[in-house]
């Protein structure tokens, strides 16, 4: 390699990038090296500004100096380098060196060697319908024999000719080729998408079949192709289009030797495709780096629409289109309309920086699968999970895997899956929001785990042995795959489950706290103590208008933070910021006063509609509804005892201290036992 490697020009970023150490470690090298018996060598060359060095002496350099952290420099020289007046900086250089890869390994032999018009012999016996080379070599022109000795050049570096095409592969982004770079997945996206894929896919006797309908997504494919290994046979579906990406998804296929079926895709986006397939795509594709939104979520319909309930789709795009709230109302509509077809099972946001040319850009999953007929609109579930500040590590990517692939089942299967990031939304709920997708829950909405059931069963036994009053409870383990839906304010509103009422507009001259109708406001939500009123005569003659709450009512406000309380006497007055939310009676949909006063405690954000309520089963409300009510009696009750400790501590400390009173303690308490663990 040392001989050849003269054919090879480098330039110092990419010397650094070879031997491991940072930019500036190489020019210090080289002003400290000036004098001495082993200068580092000079420039051959200078191209846009950039000074470009022989790479072979270079490499006689760090042997001789023993400089570098990359043992294997000679070896992997190649990938960093380019020769002579070619760098694969165009897209007619990339795709003329991977085709010159792809040939050389169908050929499988090095190519360097054989003269243009045995090239183009060549490229035509293996390419006769020109459909992934022959025109890219055609246009290499004068420059295909120099190209061709450094794709041999490419290949020996790194020993293999599809270790080559992936090292140029990943090379994109620092080669600058933006349809390719620009929307370029990291190995952790590709590495998600493909094990969801996998999961979801069906083995045959013929192997697994998985199909990408895009223009030029092959990452997405390489991905499956690592994920299955050696596991089971697999088939890829790619379109037939004569497109430069389509042709390079080709070209690396080829490389790879994985067999490949043709799809025909018309203009509309209708294609023909049966069978247990899987669909993975994303959006934009290579082909299409700048495709708008109205356009990913069409060709996302067109696939759902070309879905029977043998096949699933695991879909990557940014979470602008598929999760956040709606930038435009034909996004809204037509994101709304994919829901409603039921086919959209699992909704994932994503955390930013999984797209290498957009790192600031958040991504977002969706996985199709049947859309059970059977079950009504009004009951049909979607899983929904946000991981926007989850690091996708292995052990997360295996159990979101696992609950992406639970979401594809009837209920019965949901129900007896252990879900450890998604949660069941009713679909309805989704639609009315008309916000965000996909919000992560707050702390307080974590199912209950081992821990906390020993801890609740321990507080129970101790306020029971101490308390003239027990409390009836009994907890269980529920599986937490059998987690209650979780709505938001606003599809709570639009289902008619719950009423919102702003609150009423008073003066603050016409407040007192004397007497009066109790009134609810900004500082009684926020300070416990505040107990304010308004004159019953001032209130009627002044306010005819306001409105009162019922016993139940949840009055909350959203700022200076979320608060929340529940009147449980009504009859009071709600001064504005405050408002009310009141449950229906009818179609409670499972919320419970309580619990959504403790959600919207637990709330984060300035979007007060988008903030979850979780709901209670109609079997367990009622339960629910006394003990909390027991509960809260029992801790007026303390209060109230505790309040009434405390003023006797003062009086007795100023009575003692001001020798107004003499204190003596009676025998009894005198020769009281000590007190009991539970009470100490």
């Amino acid at each position: 390699m040392a001989a050849t490697s003269n054919h090879l020009r480098i330039g110092l970023a990419d010397i650094a990038l070879l031997t491991k150490v940072q930019r500036p470690v190489v020019s210090m090298w080289r002003s400290r090296s000036k004098g001495t018996d082993k200068p580092f060598p000079e420039p051959t060359a200078v191209e846009s500004g950039q000074e470009l060095f022989n790479a072979g002496h270079i490499l006689e350099w760090l042997a001789a100096t023993g400089r570098g952290n990359n043992p294997h420099a000679t070896e992997d020289v190649s990938a960093f380098a380019f020769m002579e007046n070619f760098r694969p900086h165009s897209a007619r250089m990339f795709d003329g060196v991977t085709s010159l890869l792809t040939l050389r390994q169908l050929l499988g032999s090095p190519i360097g060697m054989m003269s243009t018009d045995e090239l183009m012999d060549a490229a035509d016996e293996a390419d006769p319908d020109d459909t992934f080379l022959y025109t890219e070599l055609e246009a290499l022109g004068e420059d295909l024999g120099s190209l061709a000795i450094y794709a041999d050049l490419l290949a020996e570096g790194t020993y293999s000719t599809e270790a080559a095409f992936e090292n140029l592969m990943s090379n994109r982004f620092r080669a600058g080729i933006r349809e390719q770079s620009d929307v370029a997945l990291t190995d952790t996206a590709i590495e998600l998408v493909a094990a969801a894929a996998v999961e979801l896919s069906t083995e045959t006797p013929e192997g697994r079949l998985f199909a990408d309908t895009t223009e030029g997504g092959s990452d997405l494919l390489m991905g499956i192709v690592s994920a299955v290994q050696e596991a089971a046979p697999i088939t890829l579906v790619t379109r037939n289009d004569d497109g430069g990406a389509s042709r390079l998804v080709r070209r690396r296929l080829r490389v790879h030797d994985v067999h490949r079926q043709d799809l025909r895709v018309d203009e509309s986006g209708q294609f023909e495709l049966e069978g247990p397939v899987v669909h993975v795509a994303q959006y934009p594709p290579p082909g299409d780096t700048e495709m708008p939104a109205p356009q990913i979520l069409a060709a996302i319909e067109n696939t759902a629409l070309q879905m029977d309930d043998e096949q699933r789709a695991v879909i990557i795009a940014p979470a602008s289109v598929l999760v956040d709230a709606a930038a435009t109302r034909e996004v809204d509509e037509l994101r709304s309309g994919l829901l409603r077809m039921g086919r959209v099972r699992a909704v994932i946001r994503l955390s930013r920086g999984l797209v290498k040319g957009r790192p600031r850009q958040a991504q977002a999953l969706w996985v199709l699968g049947p859309a059970h007929e059977a079950v009504p609109a009004a009951d049909r579930w979607t899983m929904v999970a946000d991981l926007s500040s989850t690091e996708l590590r292995p052990d997360v990517v295996s159990d979101l895997v696992s609950d992406l692939a639970a979401s594809m089942g009837e209920i019965g299967m949901i129900r007896a899956h252990s879900f450890r990031f998604a949660r069941l939304v009713h679909t309805r709920s989704l639609l009315a929001s008309r916000g965000a997708l996909a919000s992560a829950p707050s702390a307080s909405q974590a199912a209950a785990d081992g821990g906390d059931i020993v801890r609740i069963e321990k507080l129970t036994d101790g306020l029971n042995n101490h308390s003239p009053a027990p409390l009836p409870l009994e907890v269980e383990s529920g599986a937490p795959a059998a987690r209650n839906p979780v709505t938001t304010i606003g599809g709570a509103i639009a289902a008619g489950q719950l009423k919102y009422l702003p609150g009423n507009r008073i003066a603050e001259a016409d407040l007192n706290n004397d007497g009066g109708a109790p009134v609810i406001g900004l500082p009684e939500l926020l300070d416990g103590m505040a107990s304010r009123h308004i004159d019953q005569l001032l209130l009627a003659a002044n306010y005819p208008s306001a409105r009162r709450t019922e016993p139940g009512d949840i009055v909350f406000c959203t700022g200076p933070q979320p608060a929340a309380v529940v009147d449980t006497e009504g009859a009071a007055v709600v001064v504005y910021p405050a408002r009310v939310l009141r449950i229906s009676q009818t179609d409670p949909g499972g919320l419970l006063p309580a619990v959504v006063a403790a959600d919207i405690n637990a709330a984060t954000g300035d979007d007060w509609k988008r903030w979850p309520l979780r709901t209670v089963p109609d079997g367990e409300r009622t339960a629910l509804a006394e003990t909390l009510k027991d509960i809260e009696t029992q801790r007026a009750q303390a209060q109230t005892r505790l309040n009434s400790l405390a003023e006797l501590a003062t009086l007795i400390t100023d009575g003692v201290a001001g020798r107004g009173l003499r204190l003596t303690r009676s025998p009894a308490a005198t020769n009281q036992d000590a007190p009991t663990e539970g009470t100490r």
